[in-house]
Parts: structure tokens; C-alpha cells; sequence
């Protein structure tokens, strides 16, 4: 269990399973059929919208002294919850959207997707849409490029859009 701000609860629901008429055609799709299945795609970005300040997901109990003020809620004094324990939350309801032929019954064998697949997506969106290196470099915490490629790859429709843009029929429509 997550809590907000406003001393709310939020529970993550499982998603509906429902049968598939066809894969989704990317990771993103594949989320976003996932939060609107789990009801979250219209309530998360409400409830981040009257966030002003302090975490968004917090544990379950007040923070322990000496906690860093940023990690603090100011209006219940509950801390942020860890990286880890989100994590934990995140593959537990993902494992039948990252296994969708999968049975219900079988969802504690599972494994589903991870808080660093996250990362290495928003990476490659920041890189498809024209993020430059240095940029991507500060953002990832990544000191050298050749790590960042694991991480960064643009698709064959992002390349191509990027070469059609700057084609030199598209630069003097400009």
C-alpha cells in the first residue's frame, strides 16, 4: 500500500484480465493498456496534480529522525517510500501485464517488469526526441556514452523521422 499526501490511501489494483485481440505494439501501449484495465491512467495524474510539494508515494508510518526534509511529506510527516519497496510494488502488479498470455492462477510464478525498465524507456523516448548526449549523460548519471548506449536506443521510426527532418528537401520547406 501506497499513501498520498492527503492521508488517502492508494492501492494499486490488479489489472483486469482480459483476452487480448493482439499484442500491444510497444512497452508504452502495453502500460497504458494496463493503467486504464487498473483504473490508475485518469486518477494518477489528478493526484499528482494537487501535489504541490513533498513525495508523491509514502510509506505507511511517520518518518524516523533525521530524515532528509525532501523525503518527508510536510503534511503528514510520513516518509518517502524507498526504491526498493516500489519496486516490489510495481513488478507484483505488472507480472500479468509483462506475461499477458499468462493465467491468473499462476500470477506468484511470475516475474514482472522492473522500476529500471522504466529508466532505460524514458531514456530512449529523451533520445528519440532529440535530447542531446550531454543531457542524456546527466540525466542517466552515466559517465561515459558507451554505457548510455545500453540504455538509449532509439527505433527505426525515431532514426527515420530524425533523417527526414533533416533532409535537405525539409530544410529549405523551412
Amino acid at each position: 500500500m501506497t499513501e498520498l499526501g492527503s492521508g488517502r490511501a492508494l492501492r494499486l489494483p490488479r489489472a483486469r484480465v482480459v483476452p487480448l485481440s493482439a499484442q500491444p505494439s510497444s512497452y508504452t501501449a502495453a502500460v497504458e493498456r494496463y493503467l486504464t484495465g487498473a483504473g490508475i491512467a485518469q486518477l494518477l495524474p489528478r493526484l499528482i496534480a494537487r501535489r504541490t510539494r513533498g513525495p508523491l508515494f509514502l510509506t505507511d508510518r511517520k518518518a524516523p529522525a533525521g530524515t532528509p526534509t525532501l523525503d518527508v511529506c510536510p503534511e503528514t510527516g510520513r516518509a518517502r517510500l524507498s526504491y526498493r519497496r516500489a519496486e516490489e510494488i510495481f513488478e507484483e502488479n505488472t507480472r500479468l501485464l509483462a506475461n499477458p498470455l499468462a493465467s491468473p492462477d499462476n500470477i506468484e510464478d511470475l516475474d514482472g517488469w522492473t522500476l529500471h525498465r522504466l529508466r532505460h524507456s524514458a531514456l530512449t523516448h529523451d533520445a528519440e526526441d532529440g535530447t542531446s548526449t550531454p543531457i542524456l549523460l546527466a540525466r542517466s548519471r552515466h559517465a561515459s556514452v558507451r554505457s548510455l548506449e545500453q540504455y538509449a536506443r532509439p527505433g527505426v521510426d525515431a532514426v527515420a523521422r530524425h533523417v527526414a527532418e533533416r533532409a535537405p528537401a525539409a530544410r529549405r520547406r523551412r
